[in-house]
């Protein structure tokens, strides 16, 4: 029975290392450490040429992971237990590996695992690092089939595996494009139910963090279909939050309706990428103009998607810049947003009555509070103190610091207390021009909080108090607005144009990664072969088109190994000796079908003396090079150009 040398150990070793690298920091640590355990373990006893363990061994080890694993997960079922029984299951094979048959299981199985890992990130980095160890494994491959001596080299052990990859690249691009796609993903993040450090909630509790620290994870991207909007009007709508109970905005459970406004000038057009958040929000410009399919709109026009967003989505939508809506609101409607909690803000309701008295309008009375922040002595900061008992009242008489939760909770209850429907909306502010992709970046930093409210001859309009405060803020961002700030994330402090310029770079290539091969969705492989000239690209004929597009891909490669393999295979000695032959025969010498080099030459040598040294010197070498020991290519070579430059 044929037994796998330490260098093939070594190997398989490896390339299990390799692709379960990335899973250490998913899996609990002391998988983890078990893990490498057992790959010192195989490594050591294909060192020392000990026997393998007993399998009654290995079953001990695959129960207590098996336990430890449901212990952790709570499960046995799912992607992360799955994951990690698989790495487990995956490296106690190598402790049992004996034959090339073995191996060959346990390279299959690692193939395998490469997938697991898309499973988790989908980015540029991951693929390209997947690559190489699908590269490394089929190089381990390939070693296996080689187990007498020392086997080939590293590198050239390499440069097959790679020959062979880059052979597969016209039929990965055919399946790529040609299979037959479903609708959503293979998979898909799972929904995460928590607030990061900056982003959105569906409720929101002004006062409770004395520093906000900002995140530059990308919200969405947008793509316009003609130029961007000014920064005044890039309000992305998120929930929008109704009831409060003195610290806490809450939104209410959703209720669906069809969008109902008055446009006041042409819609624009654009499409949205948005990343995994876990919750089923959508985003658009104020006001939105469609629903995207597969989604629904609330009474107040939050797009909310019929499933929670655990993938990458990307929708066309258009919205309205200019717009009126909510003039005809229900008095119900109203009242909600009326509502305040008693006992709450003393001296808010009391500014709100005193605003009341003196402005007769609910315009003047809003212009006033803005007046307000603008002129008296209201800071924006990140980095606000906490605000105790009465939140607004604490901030609009005591603190008068802090960014636009605070700004937009204190005008709402202002307005509320003031007799003037109100509420809070929250979503994006603004965004970063990527001008090498043409597209607009919105992070979680941009997370805005601005209002909305009810005016008898004009419906809702939104009133943002921040504008006020930070005009910095609505024109140029949040990095503007708080220069300097030691919660900004690095590559919004500024000073740094070059990590920027390559920053955008990176991210412009990982939108076309992310819109033309993780994109690359039912209604996209369709249009593309629309261009192509297939109308009806249906099932059937996709599996077609394939197969006969695989097939030519497949004869193709074919017939390419077997020209390469007939011209290896020529005899390089043979063919100078035919060269020089005929260079003879066309001065009149030609070589009887029976005659050998030797006579042949003789009679050369006696037909044409001036042509006998040049004669005899090559069928000498060429004598020796073909019925002597092997010879180094150094005299192969001399023996062609003694052909190439003989001239009879």
């Amino acid at each position: 029975m044929t037994t796998l040398s330490l260098r093939h150990a070594i190997w398989l070793t490896a390339s299990v290392a390799l692709v379960a690298g990335p899973h250490a920091a998913r899996v609990p640590w002391w998988l983890t450490l078990l893990v490498a355990t057992l790959f010192i373990w195989r490594l050591y006893l294909a060192r020392t040429r000990h026997p393998l363990p007993h399998r009654a061994i290995l079953i001990l080890i695959v129960l207590g992971a098996s336990g430890g694993v449901y212990l952790h997960y709570g499960t046995l079922f799912g992607r992360d237990a799955g994951v990690a029984l698989l790495v487990v299951m995956l490296t106690l094979k190598l402790l049992e590996m004996r034959t090339p048959r073995d191996a060959m299981l346990l390279i299959f199985l690692s193939y395998f695992l490469v997938i697991t890992n898309f499973l988790y990130s989908q980015t540029i980095p991951t693929a390209l690092y997947m690559l190489a160890c699908v590269w490394f494994i089929t190089a381990s491959m390939i070693g296996i089939h080689h187990l007498q001596g020392q086997g080939r080299a590293i590198r050239q052990q390499l440069r097959t595996a790679g020959v062979l990859l880059l052979q597969s690249v016209p039929l990965m691009l055919a399946l790529f494009v040609l299979f037959p796609r479903v609708q959503g993903p293979l998979w898909g993040m799972p929904a995460d139910t928590q607030r990061g450090a900056t982003g959105l909630s569906d409720t929101m509790s002004p006062g409770t963090l004395s520093s906000l620290s900002l995140s530059d994870a990308i919200a969405f991207r947008v793509a316009f279909k003609a130029a961007i909007p000014a920064p005044k009007y890039l309000y992305w709508r998120g929930p929008v939050l109704w009831d409060y109970d003195g610290r806490t905005w809450r939104a209410p459970q959703p209720s669906f309706s069809r969008l109902t406004y008055e446009a006041q000038n042409n819609p624009i057009a654009y499409t949205v990428t948005v990343e995994p958040h876990g919750k089923a929000w959508l985003f658009a410009l104020d006001l939105p103009g469609l629903v995207p399919a597969q989604s629904m709109v609330t009474p107040d026009f939050q797009l909310i998607s019929t499933r929670p967003v655990t993938t990458r989505q990307r929708y066309d939508m258009t919205s309205f810049l200019e717009y009126r809506y909510g003039s005809a609101e229900r008095a119900v409607t109203l009242q909600r947003a009326l509502a305040l909690p008693p006992q709450f803000n003393p001296r808010t309701l009391a500014l709100a009555k005193e605003l009341r008295r003196k402005h007769s309008t609910d315009r003047d009375l809003m212009q006033a509070v803005l007046a307000m922040f603008n002129q008296e002595n209201f800071v924006y900061t990140l980095e606000p103190p906490l605000l105790e008992g009465d939140a607004v009242d604490d901030f609009l008489f005591k603190t008068r610091s802090g960014f636009c939760e605070h700004y937009s909770s204190a005008f709402a209850v202002l307005m509320r207390a003031a007799g003037i429907p109100a509420r809070v909306v929250t979503g994006y502010l603004g965004g970063e021009l990527n001008p090498i992709g043409d597209y607009l970046i919105v992070r979680q930093a941009d997370a805005h909080a601005w209002n909305e409210i009810w005016l008898p001859d004009a419906g809702w309009v939104r009133v943002d108090p921040t504008a006020a405060v930070s005009p910095a803020r609505i024109e140029r961002g949040i990095g503007a607005a708080v220069a300097g700030a030691t919660t900004l994330p690095l590559f919004m402090q500024g000073g740094l144009p070059f990590l920027r310029e390559l920053r955008l770079s990176w991210d412009s290539l990982a939108n076309t990664w992310n819109q033309w091969v993780l994109g690359y969705t039912p209604e996209r492989q369709r249009a593309l072969l629309t261009r192509a000239g297939i109308e009806d690209a249906t099932w059937r004929t996709l599996a077609a088109l394939l197969l006969g597009v695989s097939s030519v891909i497949v004869l193709i490669l074919v017939l390419f190994t077997v020209h390469r393999l007939r011209v290896r295979v020529r005899d390089p000695v043979r063919l100078a000796y035919i060269a020089f032959c005929n260079k003879l025969r066309q001065r009149g010498l030609v070589r009887d079908a029976a005659e050998g080099p030797l006579a042949y030459a003789e009679r050369v040598g006696r037909a044409r003396p001036d042509l006998a040294r040049s004669v005899r010197d090559f069928i000498g070498l060429y004598v020796d090079l073909r019925y002597g020991k092997a010879a180094p290519s150094e005299r192969v070579m001399r023996l062609k150009q003694l052909a190439r430059e003989f001239s009879p």
